[in-house]
């Protein structure tokens, strides 16, 4: 019996006209099961289209697995840009599985996964049956395997490095569930070598297209701090700490449909985490044909929208709070000048001439008067730095009893720093700016959420903000 798609913008018909064209704007919102083959693949697999009696579709790799369909080792759904087509409508169970990829439930159980996402362990499990067929730990364990899948296909790890990589406590643990999930096993995999890359480990990010580049890496150029990240080439690079261990990274476009990732990270175990947080800080699993269409339905949008514009991120919401604070009321330029001279006095080195952004624990210990702010911003600064040692799962809501804080340094926090995609930053100088040179004072901006990111990063991109 065929997995029917339960959503609107993803009918039977849909899919199937998607796949026989191999549209990329549908990779990794469903995968095509091949009845007579049981082999399951990307909406872009490169092989002979079967007929449509001999396909069923489903809205996620793990769930074609326990169906019974092993993977194709030519689009390799491990690949596959992430975001099922009920981003959105589901956004617990989206929360959900951002925080499994990156770890989450190697790092806590169950239980503790549903209290961090403030529902029931019931709950949780129920919206993964309702609309993945599957639970939690099922599902986390197929997204490790499909990772290690990956790695083995692109990079020269040993298989032992793969499976602590992945988020395995051994290697026989690896081994028995890569069979029984993918019903391959790793070695079989391995023997298609890749050439040994000496310049860090070396992956391809896919996404759905389209991506407005060229604008993303403008408006990181525009903020971009010493040492810290940089702009050249077509690439975009930045420092990093993950899991207390510092590294760097550079990207650039691969594909019409991928970049390629250099990486230079120390760590054994993480690895999974680490390149599911690059994927947030790039944006890459969003789903772009979805926003655009509803953003262009409002009349800010009616006749200028940029295609492919996403949300250029940044680490962690404290690097976000802490660039916001210091843009209060001032100009692009005047706080990255600001933020400079924290980074070149608090910012540890990374080699010779990288840093790292300053932690909370250096700015709390430092008097910050390089800094040349208000007393009070300071002052912010350091209460923040205070609240985040003592509380480092405070959301920026929280933040909100700072004084010196208020409701835009919180967005802006949400936006840049965690993904959130509904942030309009109303109070805004470049939003208000854009409003005032479209017409435009409306203030109905309902009908653009769930994505009124996107719809903040189009004003700011009109106005060259």
């Amino acid at each position: 019996m065929k997995h029917q798609p339960v959503s609107p913008m993803l009918s039977h018909t849909v899919c199937q006209q998607a796949r026989l064209a191999r549209d990329p704007r549908f990779d990794g919102l469903f995968f095509t099961a091949v009845n007579s083959t049981g082999i399951y693949c990307r909406p872009i697999c490169p092989a002979k289209a079967p007929a449509e009696q001999h396909v069923s579709y489903f809205f996620s790799a793990a769930e074609a697995s326990r169906a019974g369909y092993r993977p194709c080792l030519r689009c390799r759904p491990d690949s596959a840009p992430g975001s099922a087509a009920w981003h959105g409508t589901h956004t617990t169970l989206y929360r959900a599985l951002r925080l499994i990829a990156e770890g989450g439930l190697q790092q806590q159980n169950q239980q503790q996964l549903a209290e961090r996402l403030g529902i029931s362990d019931r709950y949780l499990r129920k919206l993964f049956r309702q609309q993945l067929g599957l639970t939690p730990t099922q599902y986390a364990l197929h997204s490790q395997v499909l990772f290690a899948k990956k790695l083995l296909h692109e990079t020269q790890l040993s298989i032992t490095s793969i499976a602590y990589q992945a988020g395995f406590n051994s290697v026989r643990r690896f081994n028995d569930a890569f069979g029984k999930q993918l019903q391959l096993s790793p070695s079989a995999i391995r023997r298609q070598r890749q050439p040994v890359n000496g310049n860090g480990i070396e992956l391809e990010l896919s996404y759905r297209p389209p991506l407005a580049w060229n604008e993303m890496l403008s408006f990181w150029q525009a903020r971009t701090l010493d040492g810290i990240d940089w702009v050249a080439d077509q690439r975009y690079g930045r420092t990093f700490d993950y899991l207390e261990q510092p590294g760097w990274f550079e990207v650039c476009p691969k594909t019409s449909s991928s970049l390629t990732l250099t990486l230079h990270w120390p760590g054994q175990q993480g690895l999974a985490g680490l390149v599911q947080h690059l994927r947030r800080l790039l944006d890459l699993d969003a789903n772009m044909l979805q926003i655009e269409q509803q953003l262009s339905r409002h009349p800010l949008f009616s006749r200028a929208l940029l295609s492919g514009l996403r949300i250029p991120g940044l680490w962690n919401s404290w690097e976000a709070g802490v660039r916001a604070i210091l843009g209060q009321q001032v100009s692009v330029a005047g706080a990255r000048s600001q933020l400079n001279r924290l980074v070149q006095a608090l910012g540890a080195l990374v080699g010779t001439d990288k840093r790292l952004f300053p932690t909370p624990q250096a700015v709390l210990a430092s008097d910050l008067q390089m800094i040349k702010v208000p007393a009070l911003r300071r002052q912010t600064l350091q209460h923040l730095a205070t609240l985040l040692l003592a509380e480092p799962d405070a959301t920026p809501e929280q933040w909100l009893n700072i004084k010196g804080i208020g409701p835009w340094t919180v967005n802006y926090a949400q936006m840049r720093g965690l993904g959130h995609s509904d942030i309009w930053l109303a109070g805004d100088l470049g939003v208000q700016k854009a409003l005032a040179r479209t017409g435009s004072c409306t203030t109905d901006t309902d009908t653009l959420a769930p994505w009124r990111s996107y719809a903040t990063f189009q004003l700011w991109c009109q106005t060259g903000d």
